[in-house]
């Protein structure tokens, strides 16, 4: 190979064409039967590229169904011959003769169409398909008969190919050379001498063909003509040239054309027989003749993209040896019958939505081999997406987005590109494309409500759940994750978080203490729920927490006023008429609703002839006119209860004094006097019990408080090994956090008697709700006072503190053993 055949010649280019992506072309030229390796070109250098950009582009060769003869190394960005390149094997006689291929770079999308033009080399010589040609001809023959010899074939083109003919010997023939219109050259022999049989009766001659190349090749056939014996006329053709036109991918046995010759002689010499005589183009395995008709038919398939025509060299010839030729011309007309080839050169399979309108996701290259309106074809894609198909250069389409992408609204996308030609009937093929679209974090969580409203009974146990938030994302994985958060804020002064919390991954609202709804009522807080995206993205709600009242307060008297020591009594005259008011009893209820609804009952009283209270007002009037035999001191118990469920209660007791006068109420009210020793030695068990009792109270304190110590030592060692700390409550006890009491009722009997002036004390079955009522004020014997609703009909129900006064109780010398129970609820 010559140092003039391996010079390469580069011709750079470069186009801008109307879309998005970068488009460029640069033409090489090499010659034909390098070696694997060979350089071809710096690719980088001559479109102005980085090497970098190579590898990071994944640059790669794409050559759609041809073979790939040339390479690319990525890492100098040179093209390098990868299989041997044999030009007649690539591209037969076609002139020029190249190899086209795109380099495909990726983020962002650019592709560049590469030509290699193959140079031909002088590699082929010259060669006669039959090995020997035969001629009979008659000794009257004259000169400047014409003999029509076969032609040579060289796969070679330009200066390489089959440039002339050589006869030896020339002492009869000649030869003559005629140019064609496709180039070739139509050999002839021409006899130039007349033949004598009887001096000679066969001729030997060699023909030898000779290409132009360096160094020169040739290639021979053999030529033996046999004299024959006179015949004066030789066959003559009706026409020179014959044209014909048929369609490609005819059947088999389709008429092409009918040759015809006539012979004036007579007998055998007047016998015509027909052949085809070129071998070349593989006419002879496409056509064939009848030798006595001269009807040429069609017996292989003719493809109008591979070859669009033939000519055929026909000779006719009579018995005596005489000949004449003629030429089919064939023409191949197209039909369009091939499909477009859809080739993806290059996708993206998965897409951001935040993507760009109008960015490449996919090239496309289409190949329809037909000639004219065949091959002519159009893209389009399905409806209703957010793409479009566009035509980036010949036979080169680019799939770009056509409005913005929402993954919530479409995650996947099934694009069938169907590109159809212009053909009768029109041909057309598809490719589906399935793309992904992945998220990107553009929506924020969207709680299910604009805001929340909840309700929790007061007294509540600290760490109940009370209601749950909830928060949707419609984005998708890791960018959907919800976390719930409280927002800083404060309740009268306190952190918002002491006193609910919030699950960060449920939204579970629990209450972090136990509620009074006497100390409030209701507060707001706000929880933001946050989503797990890069940056992330929240939202907010206010929620609206009502305290809902609970009956957790007995009512209170606010008058009269029940003093420890001295006697308050209201005074009636004995004039006074029916529904004079003795006087009005005031109590309130600290808790709300109906639960602070109060209503007055006349429980007991001296005369109950003789006074009534108003149900609603508390109001105490007289129901009848007083008399003289009504006594001075009236001892009224009234009952405050409340409405709520269960009721409590709380009982005041009145004295009334029925008296025009003072001195008269006062001789009354003097003899509440007791008997001293007597009223000590009561006040002092009284106080001994208490103490006892107190004993007890302080000692069950004490031991709460050490277990609390010792659960607390115990989850703060938890909470230093990070482990989980589960609060531990002993059984029947509550942490109503500081209302100080305990969940014991002790009963106590206490019996008396006016002998022994000593009491006894038992503890007795759980019973009814009794309270004693000791007023320093009373002269009679000491009252029980019954609950009219039991406290204990739950079993484990908590139990209310009920007050203890203590008095002096006086009582009646002649009174016998009485009996009386005590409630002590702490």
């Amino acid at each position: 190979m010559t140092e003039r055949t391996m010079t390469r010649q580069v011709l750079l280019f470069i186009a801008v064409l109307y879309f998005n992506s970068v488009v460029g072309q640069v033409s090489y030229s090499i010659p034909e039967e390098m070696p694997k390796g060979s350089f071809v070109g710096d690719i980088a250098q001559d479109l102005g590229l980085d090497v970098k950009r190579l590898r990071s582009g994944k640059a790669r060769i794409y050559t759609g169904d041809s073979a790939e003869y040339i390479e690319l190394n990525k890492e100098k960005g040179v093209l390098l011959v990868k299989e041997r390149v044999d030009r007649e094997a690539i591209c037969a006689q076609a002139v020029p003769c190249a190899l086209h291929f795109q380099v495909i770079l990726e983020n962002p999308m650019e592709f560049y169409s590469i030509t290699v033009e193959v140079m031909d080399i002088n590699d082929n010589a010259p060669i006669f398909k039959r090995g020997e040609m035969k001629f009979r001809i008659s000794e009257s023959a004259i000169t400047g008969a014409v003999f029509l010899l076969q032609q040579a074939m060289d796969l070679d083109v330009g200066g390489n190919g089959l440039q002339s003919y050589m006869l030896k010997p020339t002492d009869n023939f000649v030869l003559r050379l005629q140019n064609q219109a496709d180039g070739s050259k139509m050999v002839e022999m021409v006899l130039q001498k007349p033949l004598d049989r009887e001096k000679e009766d066969s001729l030997s001659l060699i023909l030898t063909a000779v290409d132009g190349g360096e160094p020169l090749l040739s290639g021979t056939v053999q030529i033996h003509i046999s004299v024959l014996d006179y015949n004066d006329n030789a066959p003559v053709f009706t026409q020179k040239i014959y044209k014909s036109i048929i369609r490609e991918n005819s059947p088999p046995g389709t008429q092409v054309v009918i040759v015809s010759a006539s012979d004036l002689d007579e007998g055998p010499n007047g016998k015509i027989s027909y052949a085809i005589l070129n071998l070349l183009d593989n006419v002879s395995e496409l056509f064939e003749i009848n030798k006595e008709t001269g009807e040429v038919t069609l017996i292989g398939n003719t493809d109008f993209e591979k070859k669009r025509q033939y000519q055929i060299h026909v000779q006719a010839i009579d018995e005596g040896g005489l000949t004449d030729s003629c030429k089919i011309i064939v023409e191949i007309t197209d039909i369009n019958d091939n499909v477009p080839a859809i080739n993806v050169m290059s996708k993206s399979s998965v897409i951001k939505e935040d993507i760009q309108p109008g960015t490449v996701v996919t090239m496309i290259n289409i190949q329809d081999p037909d000639f004219g309106e065949n091959g002519k074809v159009k893209c389009y894609i399905n409806d209703n997406i957010p793409f479009t198909i566009s035509s980036a250069s010949n036979s080169f389409f680019s799939l770009t987005t056509d409005s913005d992408l929402d993954r919530e609204v479409a995650s996947e996308y099934n694009i069938t590109v169907t590109c159809s030609d212009e053909g009768v009937p029109s041909l057309s093929s598809s490719v589906t494309l399935t793309l992904q679209i992945s998220d990107v974090n553009d929506n924020a969580p969207v709680f299910e409500r604009s805001s929340y409203e909840a309700y929790i009974v007061e007294n509540n146990t600290p760490g109940l759940s009370i209601f749950t938030v909830k928060a949707r994302d419609a984005d998708w994985n890791q960018n959907a994750r919800v976390s719930y958060i409280l927002e800083d804020s404060s309740v009268n002064g306190v952190a918002v978080s002491s006193y609910v919390s919030v699950s960060a991954d449920s939204g579970v609202i629990h209450a972090v203490r136990s509620f009074d709804y006497e100390q409030i009522k209701d507060f707001h807080f706000r929880v933001k729920a946050q989503d797990g995206g890069s940056p992330p993205l929240s939202s907010n709600v206010t929620v609206k927490m009502v305290i809902q009242d609970q009956n957790d307060n007995p009512p209170q008297v606010l008058y009269p006023v029940q003093t420890g020591g001295s006697v308050v009594a209201e005074m009636v005259p004995r004039a006074a008429d029916v529904g004079y008011l003795v006087t009005k009893v005031v109590a309130v209820d600290v808790d709300s609703g109906q639960n602070a609804w109060l209503s007055y009952k006349l429980q007991k009283a001296t005369d109950r002839a003789l006074f009534e209270v108003g149900l609603q007002n508390g109001e105490i009037r007289t129901i009848r006119q007083v008399n003289d035999k009504d006594a001075v001191k009236q001892r009224l118990t009234v009952i405050v209860e409340d409405n709520g469920q269960p009721s409590r209660s709380a009982a005041v007791i009145v004295n009334v004094a029925v008296a025009d006068s003072f001195p008269e109420v006062l001789s009354e009210f003097t003899d509440f006097t007791h008997d001293k020793e007597y009223n000590d030695n009561l006040t002092f068990y009284l106080v001994l019990a208490l103490a006892v009792v107190s004993f007890l109270f302080i000692t069950c304190v004490v031991v709460i408080i050490s277990v609390k110590i010792y659960r607390w030592r115990q989850s703060r060692t938890l909470f230093h090994s990070n482990l989980p700390v589960i609060p531990y409550y002993p059984p029947r006890y509550s942490d109503t956090l500081g209302t100080g009491t305990l969940q014991h009722v002790y009963n106590y009997e206490v019996c008396r008697t006016t002998d022994s002036r000593k009491s006894d004390c038992k503890f007795g079955r759980v019973g009814s709700q009794n309270v004693l009522i000791m007023d320093p004020s009373s002269t009679g014997t000491m009252q029980r006072i019954q609950s009219e609703k039991s406290i204990l009909d739950e079993p484990d129900s908590p139990l209310e503190v009920r007050h203890l006064s203590y008095s002096h109780l006086n009582f009646k010398q002649n009174a016998t053993r009485q009996k009386k129970n005590v409630n002590l609820t702490y």
